[in-house]
Order: C-alpha cells, then sequence, then structure tokens
C-alpha cells in the first residue's frame, strides 16, 4: 500500500511539474520540452537525488505511449487535401532538406571519427523537428508572410518522411549487424517496414469506417485511444515500427473518415499528460558519465545536424524552385528538435542496445541545446524575413 501511495503521489508532483513547465515556459520563452528535461535531469541521481530512482521504470511504457499517439497524430499531415494545399514547392523541399540533412550529418560525423554506424543512426534521427515548438513560436510572434507559410507546411511534413528514411536506416543498420542466414534478417528487416504499414492500413480501415458511427459526427475518445494502443501494442508484439505503423494509421484515418479530425483532437488531448512523463523519465534517465564518453560525438552531431538543416534547406530549396529569401533562412528555422528524435533514438535503444543506449544519450543532450537555441534562431530568421512585426 505504500508504495502505491508514493507512486501515486510521484504520479501527481510530476503531471504538475509538466503543468508547470509550461505556464514557466510561456513567460520565460524557452520550450516546456526543455524545461521537463532540465527538471528531470536535476531531481535524478546526479544531482538533487529528490526522487525515487525506481520510476525510471515507468520510462518504456510511458515511451510507447507517447510515441504511439505521436505517431497517429504525424499521420494526419497525409491529408489529401491539405497536401495540395501545401503545394508542389514545399513538398519537394520538406522530402529534399530531409535527405540532404542526412547525408550532410552522416559525412560531417564519419569526417569526425564517429563509426559509420553510429554516424548513420545519428544521421537518421537528426531529420526530425520539432512542429509543436515551430507552432507556438509562430502564433506567439504572429509571423506572417512567405518563409512563415513555406515553413509550417515543411513542419507538417518533415517528420512524417524523416521516420520513413529513419525506419530504412534502422533496418539497414540491422542488417549489417546481423549474424546467420543473410536471406533471413533481409526479409526479417523488410517485414519491420513493410509490415508496420500494412498493419497500419488493416487497423487504419475499420477505425475510419467506425469514426462517427456511435454519434454521427462524434468518435469517443474511447473509440480513438483504442485503436492506437492496439496498433501500438500489436506493431511491437509483431516486431514492427511502432512509429511507422501508427503514423500509417493516423493517414488512412485521415483520408478515409468521414469526420477525420475529431480522433485527432482526442489523442491531441490526451497525450499531453504522456508526453509530459515521457520528457521528464528522458531527463531523469540521463547519464552524466555516458554522455561523457561520447562528449565529442555530441559536439560534432550538433554542430553538423545544424549544417545540415541550413545546406539543406538552401540546396533543397533552390531545387524546388522557392524564393531567395526561403532558400538562405528555412534551413535554420527548422533547428528545435524534440519528442520525434528521442522515439527514435529509443528505437535504436531498445534494438540496438549497445550503439543504442549512447545514441539516446546523445539525442537528450542535443535536444536541450536545440530547444534552447533552435526557437531563438528561427525568431531571428522570421525577424530578418521582415515577418515579425
Amino acid at each position: 500500500m505504500e508504495n502505491i501511495s508514493l507512486n501515486l503521489s510521484i504520479l501527481g508532483i510530476l503531471l504538475l511539474a509538466g503543468y508547470g513547465a509550461h505556464v514557466a515556459g510561456r513567460k520565460v520563452h524557452i520550450p516546456r520540452v526543455t524545461l521537463l528535461l532540465l527538471i528531470g535531469l536535476l531531481t535524478g541521481p546526479y544531482f538533487l537525488n529528490f526522487i525515487p530512482q525506481q520510476i525510471s521504470e515507468w520510462f518504456p511504457q510511458i515511451a510507447h505511449m507517447a510515441l504511439a499517439m505521436v505517431g497517429f497524430l504525424l499521420g494526419e499531415r497525409f491529408y489529401g487535401k491539405d497536401l495540395k494545399t501545401t503545394g508542389r514547392v514545399v513538398l519537394r523541399l520538406s522530402i529534399l532538406q530531409t535527405v540532404i540533412t542526412v547525408i550532410i550529418v552522416f559525412a560531417f560525423l564519419i569526417l569526425s571519427g564517429a563509426g559509420a554506424l553510429m554516424a548513420l543512426l545519428l544521421a537518421g534521427v537528426s531529420s526530425a523537428t520539432a512542429p509543436a515548438a515551430t507552432y507556438d513560436i509562430v502564433n506567439e510572434k504572429k509571423a506572417r508572410g512567405p518563409l512563415t507559410k513555406t515553413l509550417l507546411g515543411v513542419v507538417a511534413l518533415d517528420d512524417a518522411w524523416g521516420i520513413i528514411l529513419f525506419s530504412f536506416i534502422l533496418v539497414f543498420v540491422e542488417l549489417s549487424l546481423g549474424s546467420g542466414n543473410a536471406g533471413f534478417v533481409l526479409i526479417n528487416g523488410l517485414w519491420e517496414v513493410f509490415g508496420a504499414m500494412l498493419l497500419g492500413v488493416i487497423l487504419g480501415i475499420p477505425m475510419a469506417w467506425l469514426t462517427g458511427r456511435i454519434k454521427k459526427g462524434e468518435p469517443t475518445m474511447l473509440e480513438a485511444a483504442g485503436f492506437v494502443f492496439l496498433c501500438g501494442g500489436l506493431a511491437l508484439y509483431l516486431h514492427v515500427s511502432y512509429l511507422l505503423s501508427c503514423m500509417v494509421l493516423g493517414a488512412i484515418v485521415a483520408n478515409r473518415a468521414k469526420h477525420h479530425t475529431k480522433p485527432f483532437r482526442d489523442i491531441k488531448g490526451i497525450s499531453e499528460p504522456f508526453l509530459a512523463l515521457f520528457f521528464f523519465l528522458a531527463g531523469f534517465k540521463f547519464e552524466l558519465p555516458a554522455i561523457m564518453a561520447v562528449s565529442s560525438i555530441t559536439f560534432f552531431y550538433i554542430l553538423s545536424r545544424f549544417a545540415g538543416k541550413y545546406f539543406g534547406g538552401l540546396l533543397g530549396g533552390s531545387v524546388s524552385g522557392a524564393d531567395n529569401v526561403i532558400q538562405k533562412r528555412i534551413g535554420l528555422c527548422l533547428i528545435p528538435q524534440a519528442g520525434v528524435a528521442m522515439g527514435m533514438a529509443l528505437l535504436i535503444a531498445e534494438k540496438l542496445p549497445e550503439p543504442g543506449v549512447q545514441i539516446l544519450q546523445i539525442v537528450i543532450a542535443s535536444t536541450i541545446i536545440f530547444e534552447i537555441i533552435g526557437p531563438l534562431v528561427t525568431v531571428w530568421q522570421l525577424k530578418k524575413a521582415g515577418e515579425i512585426k
């Protein structure tokens, strides 16, 4: 009974800390993600040691639930009508800057002395951005103009492209490290990607059909959450990418459901406490000895991602036919990075424990930097473009 009482009390404190971080973040103009990571780090075993170590056992369950919902919400960005309105420039730019960023970060890390497989995995993670932080900046500063419009279109898509590309990269690394029958390893790797897509489609069709059937236009929160968690659970059981399967689930619902917006609003509403706990626990599990061992790789990863996003936006914008101001500034507007990147790192840690633990620490440390510096850089670029008065 005492353990239950303690766990409930800690849970209440953490959720209130999440609310406090949300309020404080708006006052001091620091993203809530950063504050939650820092709170988790400070209350963890390497500093104040305020929270019992046993709560780290919550992390896998909380992470899987939170990231299943994130994957589902990303799927809405493939809504057909929205893709048409964003235009070909945004579509091409989002794809090209994702691919170019991955290539530049990989090349930079190889030249800096990182191992090929670690460089490739970190390059895959580097593609992810932070749509929530970007939307918050635009709304808070009331930014308006072609750069802002393009930026919102790109951040609505690049995480989705990034997850797809990352899934193939992870499969390739697993194949490279695999032992035994090469044909079996290849089939298993392909199953992780295409099996995830198939699962999303199989569950997405009935979910889209059921949406609004209980009461016209009003799908229940239980219905939406049930399908998302079922998809995530089956993906883990079948050993396929749960991020990708939940994203495909969301894409099917977005395009086939008659009242498609309601389930996304429901999931977004219930995801807040899970995301707050996820970011706090990620900071809590941050291991200073581990990050000190790879501090040079962390430095080069941060530096190369800045370069990758800048040149990715510049080259991608040029090939896509974007205006000069967009070419020069869109890349640096994409520096913020948060939950999706940590979800990718968590997948690596689960599938490849040896490099995965180090990569998770690198991503947590870099996320703190990107979420502090990134929004400031985005505001600076929007001001330079004359889109913030």
